[in-house]
């Protein structure tokens, strides 16, 4: 079965707390019932991971990178622009990362320098945005 890390950004923790015209009322905890839910459905063994800290999501990348991982889905929220080390972590790793946004960043005019290190990008499916993601990574995975 194969590995995936999911990471969730800086701010990712006030999901359903605040901004509800753009996000909704899901809170985090239940954005990965849903996670899970579509890993089993697409057969992934799941890791699930949250900090409001760069540091620690680089160091999550480079530990995922020597444990293994198969793939990545990077919802960077707040650090979608001006973490150049973070991105240089992204582009490091073994693996294919995809970025995923929940609303569509580019409609509240915010652009994303993570998409230049992803795979690929996904923005505007809300929760089934993850979905997508993983059965693209599918297919990813299955031309190695």
């Amino acid at each position: 079965m194969p590995k995936l890390l999911v990471i969730h950004g800086a701010g990712m923790n006030m999901r359903g707390k605040v901004q509800l015209d753009v996000f909704g009322p899901m809170l985090l905890p239940e954005y990965d019932e849903h996670i899970r839910k579509y890993a089993a459905e697409h057969g992934f063994d799941v890791e699930i991971f949250h900090s409001n800290i760069e540091g620690e999501v680089i160091n999550k990348f480079y530990a995922a990178n020597d444990a293994g991982f198969d793939a990545c889905i990077i919802n960077p929220a707040g650090y979608s622009s001006g973490y150049r080390a973070l991105y240089a972590a992204m582009s490091q790793v073994k693996f294919p990362c995809i970025e995923l946004h929940i609303s569509n960043p580019m409609r509240r005019g915010n652009q994303s320098e993570v998409a230049k290190v992803a795979r690929g990008v996904i923005v505007g499916f809300g929760i089934f945005g993850y979905s997508l993601a993983m059965r693209g990574l599918k297919d990813i995975l299955a031309k190695k």
